[in-house]
């Protein structure tokens, strides 16, 4: 049986993609750090107020495109 060590060091603690280009995205253009929860079927984008997550929910077509996700979009307020 493996010890907890030797099982965490095996793990990779790396962002996926999606994550670091959507944080990317919201700091260039909002100077804003966002939390991102992956999940199956869609992305959940944790934001700090209403009117940055109305404008990311228009400007979602604009995300997908650009951090290439085919995944849905979703916009959490924090």
């Amino acid at each position: 049986m493996d010890s907890l060590d030797s099982i965490l060091k095996r793990k990779d603690f790396d962002e996926p993609p999606e994550i670091t280009a959507i944080k990317k995205y919201v700091q260039s253009e909002f100077k804003t750090v966002v939390g991102i929860q992956v999940r199956d079927k869609d992305i959940v984008i944790e934001v700090p107020g209403a009117a940055l997550a109305n404008t990311l929910r228009l400007r979602a077509p604009d995300i997908k495109r650009r951090c290439q996700i085919d995944k849905r979009l979703t916009f959490r307020i924090v």
